[in-house]
């Protein structure tokens, strides 16, 4: 069964998004907006949720390299739940190491310093975390 996911890399000043297809496996970065302490304007998350009409939700769970949780690992969760408690679409949380890192990389690979916005990467890094949801499904 194809659906469609939103992906979210969440932060306190601004939150990436991307969409992805589960019969591909991937994903494109979409946006990034501006967060005010990990408040986004829900009305322009409305928005995207009813462009895109997504079956799931996956928001980047940001952990410490040794898997423990930290205060954003929290603040990440209770983003996630606003989410569903606002939209009624099922929410997961999906580990996001070094997905920022990774996506910086990929951005600069393809399009130098010009590549280097804090929007792309944001957005890059939420493609990188729906992607990687794919593949910790197949495994």
């Amino acid at each position: 069964m194809n659906q469609t996911i939103l992906g979210f890399d969440f932060g306190t000043k601004a939150i990436g998004l991307a969409i992805g297809q589960s019969i591909t496996g991937t994903a494109q970065p979409l946006c990034g907006i501006k967060a005010n302490d990990g408040i986004p304007n829900w009305d322009e998350i409305g928005k995207i949720i009813k462009e895109w009409q997504p079956q799931l939700i996956v928001v980047g769970l940001p952990l410490n390299m040794d898997g423990t949780e930290q205060e954003m690992t929290l603040r990440a969760r209770k983003f996630a739940n606003r989410l569903h408690g606002r939209f009624g679409i099922e929410v997961v949380t999906q580990d996001e190491r070094l997905t920022t890192t990774d996506a910086k990389a990929h951005l600069f690979e393809r399009r130098g310093f010009k590549g280097l916005k804090k929007d792309s990467i944001d957005a890059t890094s939420a493609a990188l975390i729906v992607e990687d949801y794919f593949e910790s499904q197949y495994q």
